[in-house]
């Protein structure tokens, strides 16, 4: 490429906030071969239009840089996201039921209806969740589990019989079954408080086939972009393995479907066998492996099981034992000699003190310096903890896990205590590299302008306010937390997180004015346009016309993702075809495959052709779409 080369994309008549100091408003881009090759005025860019060039007016609104999620467990996610109905964001409890309701109408045995996560009872107007009995009224045959933060499952009658926990089942380690009097499961699994009950039962479900799994991740990319997410970090999951369960994302990022950049680090799943894991993924895979969309990223959050302090604010703080010091430092050395970065998930200080004593000692004898290893969570970390962060060079993810758990949280420890509850501000005036991020699914939203809301207010879901104005940020400070501040996060400070010439043109054009809008309508906030690498990769509205990554329909045909989602925008079947074919799709996660259509016979069943019945065999094309 020269200087003469052509743009492939120009976006004018738009209000560019750049976040770079130099040159930090513009109303006009260029785009050339997937980075910004200018950006100032109009005047100065359109004189570089070709006659190949694309040029899209933004008739004068807002443009951000793409939102970097510096934590969330999206490769899971992706696996399962179009088999769960989500109660993000909905106010009331008896709104929520009523999609429920609607969602077991249509979803076939022995399919189950699931929420998992995303979600707080604080944010529906009843601030409860709903009771077993409503949910064995709402769902007599069809299995229904709610996953509520980390720290409990509801089953109904039906899901309880499908996983197996009877009066014989022994209590898990770190858990509870809660029993009735005569010792029978009622149905409510507590994490007390460990969230390995929780993770057994969830993995427990009917999955999707590979090839659903491919539609349903995109999917899940198709939501973050609709939010303006352009970039995550993959923190890995329980009951998630390397490398078998990113075989789907490899895949699509080997056939360029990626619409998001994705870092993923290596979650070990393995108690007392972390060492193994690590000295096998560190001889197997090399740190970067892939490229600008999809690569690795380093170790965590998991490193090992006896420094994992789960966050469940319902119960007291966990005390880490003895084991941790030796535990810890044996990875900690694996990764260090291969210069392999790391992350830590650890939400209080006690744990955060243990592990820094581990850092230090390793780094007497492997310097950790260039390394950027990072602390996630840090809901309690001290001064003196965050101090010595700074001295060592790491850095401190925040999410916003209070969002979702602030109540609890003041209900056992206290209003004050909650005033800090991560000192947001305090990290930041110590110059650690600190980001912003949602630990989505199954804790919270993956909506990005939740987490924003919460940085700005300082309030929950549940519109309580925790924060002083100490320790919330101003907008500014708010995105960049999302934008630049997390390009460090995964080594690719300066090469994304702002609008500035040579870095990726990742960038959204959300649909209101993020710096005008009230503090109120920040968490409502969508993306009109959302640009990856100069493609448009979502697109509504005026756009809509421009963009260029729609995915297939949701897969299955009764998925809720194609029913309530907000990418249920493939509705082309009337209501009632979709009850009369959803109504027939079977365990495999839809139906019998078809020799012509796959298994999406739905639309066949909508086509031209007369395959209306589906009783009847029409046989010009040897379609088995009738043979359910």
């Amino acid at each position: 490429m020269t200087d003469a080369t052509p743009p492939d994309l120009i976006l004018m008549h738009g209000l560019f906030t750049t976040l770079d100091t130099t040159n930090p408003i513009a109303t006009a881009v260029a785009i050339t071969a997937g980075t910004f090759s200018a950006v100032g005025r109009e005047e100065d860019v359109m004189p570089q239009a070709g006659p190949n060039t694309k040029i899209v007016d933004l008739g004068g609104r807002r443009v951000l840089p793409g939102l970097i999620d510096n934590h969330i467990h999206m490769i899971r996610g992706g696996l399962t996201f179009n088999l769960e109905l989500r109660w993000d964001g909905i106010r009331s409890l008896a709104e929520a039921m009523t999609l429920l309701k609607r969602q077991v109408a249509i979803t076939p045995q022995p399919q189950w209806v699931r929420v998992v996560g995303g979600f707080s009872e604080q944010q529906f107007a009843e601030k409860r969740l709903p009771t077993i009995e409503e949910l064995n009224a709402a769902a007599p045959d069809t299995p229904v589990m709610i996953s509520h933060l980390y720290d409990r499952i509801l089953l109904n009658a039906a899901a309880l019989r499908v996983v197996g926990y009877t009066k014989d089942t022994p209590e898990p380690v770190g858990g509870e079954i809660v029993r009735d009097r005569h010792g029978n499961p009622t149905g409510l699994l507590l994490a007390k408080p460990n969230a390995t009950i929780l993770y057994a039962t969830i993995a427990k479900g009917p999955k999707l086939p590979v090839e659903y799994q491919a539609n349903s991740t995109r999917h899940f990319m198709r939501d973050l972009n609709r939010f303006g997410v352009t970039s995550v970090i993959d923190a890995g999951g329980g009951f998630h393995n390397f490398p078998d369960d990113y075989a789907v994302m490899r895949q699509l990022a080997a056939d360029n479907l990626l619409t998001v950049r994705i870092a993923y680090n290596l979650f070990t799943t393995k108690p007392k066998g972390e060492k193994d894991d690590f000295l096998n993924w560190t001889k197997t895979t090399n740190y970067k492996d892939g490229d600008d969309y999809f690569r690795h990223n380093g170790a965590g959050e998991m490193l090992v099981f006896s420094a994992a302090d789960f966050e469940d604010f319902r119960q007291p703080r966990p005390e880490m034992g003895p084991d941790l010091e030796g535990d810890l430092e044996e990875v900690v050395r694996i990764l260090a000699t291969n210069r392999w970065p790391w992350r830590l998930h650890a939400t209080y200080d006690e744990t955060i003190t243990r592990a820094l004593d581990v850092f230090e000692k390793v780094n007497r004898d492997i310097p950790l310096g260039g390394l950027n290893w990072i602390f996630d969570h840090a809901e309690t970390i001290s001064q003196a903890s965050i101090d010595r962060v700074a001295a060592l060079g790491g850095g401190i993810a925040v999410q916003h896990r209070m969002a979702y758990q602030g109540e609890y949280f003041v209900e056992r420890y206290g209003a004050k205590a909650a005033e800090d509850t991560p000192p947001i501000a305090k990290i930041l005036a110590s110059g650690v590299k600190t980001s912003a991020g949602t630990d989505a699914t199954r804790v919270s939203s993956h909506n990005p302008w939740v987490a924003m809301a919460w940085l700005v207010t300082g309030k929950t879901v549940g519109d309580l306010s925790i924060y002083p104005s100490a320790n919330r940020l101003d907008r500014e400070t708010a995105l960049r937390m999302m934008t630049e501040k997390a390009a460090w996060f995964s080594d690719e400070d300066g090469k994304k997180g702002r609008i500035k010439v040579g870095q990726f043109a990742d960038l959204i054009v959300p649909d209101r004015d993020f710096f005008a809008c009230p503090e109120a309508e920040i968490r409502d906030i969508t993306s009109q346009l959302t640009i990856v690498g100069g493609k448009v990769v979502y697109g509504v509205g005026d756009f809509a016309r421009f963009d260029e990554a729609p995915p297939p329909p949701a897969m299955p045909d009764w998925s809720p993702v194609r029913n309530f989602g907000p990418t249920a925008d493939q509705a082309w079947m009337q209501p009632s075809q979709q009850t009369a074919t959803r109504a027939l799709s079977s365990a495999c996660g839809c139906a019998n495959q078809c020799n012509v259509h796959g298994h999406n016979h739905a639309t066949a069943w909508s086509s031209n052709m007369p395959v209306s019945d589906p009783k009847a065999f029409w046989g010009a094309l040897g379609c088995a779409c009738w043979a359910i």
